[in-house]
């Protein structure tokens, strides 16, 4: 038995290995830190059952789970959080999650509910694991087919008949990420899984990795569908879970399968990056966005991640932009306009301080009195006597 344990807390993460390899000590047991790692586990271990926090840098466990299933349809998810919320377990039973466990986790509960998922997943048929080996199989092998017949490389006897009869129209769709990385994994896993599942939403096709940097889709609209639709759809959940810029190409309606590596050479041509081309939700407009925003909204609550959602962009991918836009860290940016706006409101001699910490998002006077020492190294009052004086 295969077992993941996906947590950016690494105390969670080593306490409930040991509880389950004190109580099945022959069950193989792995470890992840964060989605990217799990993604790496994943694709080189048969894994039967994870075990993932919800709350984890980058993509969170919910999110890891809704687009690992079509990829991993055999495995049993468990979800953990430090939250008690029942919209939290409802979404993870919605998403296929078995059970849901509370941070501090029960050693008793745990090894109760890894018998009995290791009990079911050994009950599985040999019939059902032979037939997602073949379903496994046969992806791979029409990656290779489809990839050579994109290249323009020789087919031998490969039968593509049923493949062009199965496809008598269809568009191809390139996804490339802009910037090369170092491991591409999860940004690839990320694309796969949400093209396919839009591609199954929006008609029929299938998804191939083409080179390190761009997938390939193959896709037949039916017939309420439109490529504009696909295109806004691809464009919108890229842009909320991936960190790196991306562009999207469609080819127009083909209807020969030897027209394709003619269009897949326009497509790469046509997805080369160039200065200013950038999906919207990401680049020098995201940041604009965001910057214009919390100039209105800098006396409300304005968490990191509420300000990348707003532009559709990762957080952690929103925190390293905005930094090499702004030459500032987020939080820092945002205290020192609040400061700012204080120091205007310091000059009003009618204002209790109270009142000018509620006005530029302090609910405690204390903290905000805390905060602007820190950067003006005086207190407000201070300041307010200095500013009297000068006058």
């Amino acid at each position: 038995m295969n077992i993941l344990i996906t947590d950016d807390e690494s105390v969670i993460r080593e306490g409930v290995k040991r509880t389950i390899k004190r109580a099945f000590p022959d069950y193989d047991v792995h470890l992840a830190a964060s989605a990217e790692d799990a993604v790496q586990v994943m694709e080189s271990q048969p894994i039967d059952i994870v075990l993932t926090d919800i709350l984890m840098p980058g993509i969170d466990g919910l999110e890891f789970m809704k687009m690992s299933r079509r990829k991993y349809p055999h495995v049993k998810w468990v979800v953990i959080s430090a939250h008690s919320e029942f919209s939290y377990a409802q979404k993870a039973v919605r998403l296929g999650a078995r059970d849901y466990l509370l941070k501090p986790i029960g050693k008793q509960r745990l090894e109760e509910l890894i018998e009995q998922l290791a009990e079911e997943a050994k009950e599985e048929t040999t019939s059902t694991k032979e037939g997602e080996l073949l379903k496994t199989n046969l992806k791979y092998l029409r990656e290779a087919v489809f990839q050579r017949l994109a290249t323009g490389l020789a087919l031998g006897n490969l039968d593509i008949a049923p493949l062009i009869e199965r496809y008598p129209e269809f568009r191809l769709v390139m996804v490339r990420i802009e910037e090369a990385v170092k491991n591409v994994q999860l940004e690839h896993f990320i694309i796969e899984n949400v093209l396919s599942e839009l591609i199954d939403q929006h008609g029929q096709g299938f998804v191939v990795s083409f080179d390190r940097q761009s997938l390939l889709g193959l896709v037949q609209l039916q017939n309420n569908k439109t490529e504009e639709g696909l295109a806004q759809d691809l464009k919108k959940h890229l842009s909320h879970y991936l960190k790196l810029p991306f562009h999207i190409t469609f080819s127009e309606a083909i209807k020969e399968f030897s027209r394709i590596p003619e269009e897949v050479r326009r497509l790469r041509q046509a997805s080369a990056p160039t200065v200013g081309d950038r999906p919207e939700g990401s680049g020098d407009k995201a940041i604009e966005v965001a910057l214009q925003y919390l100039k209105a909204h800098y006396n409300e609550e304005l968490s990191l991640e509420k300000v990348a959602s707003v532009v559709f962009l990762n957080p952690i991918y929103f925190s390293q932009l905005f930094k090499q836009k702004t030459g500032q860290g987020y939080k820092d940016y945002v205290i020192s306009l609040r400061i700012e706006q204080a120091k205007e409101l310091l000059m009003q001699s009618g204002l209790k301080l109270a009142e000018i910490a509620e006005r530029i998002g302090y609910a405690d006077v204390r903290h905000f009195t805390q905060v602007f020492r820190r950067k003006m190294n005086v207190t407000p009052t201070e300041y307010r006597q200095q500013i009297a004086a000068e006058r």
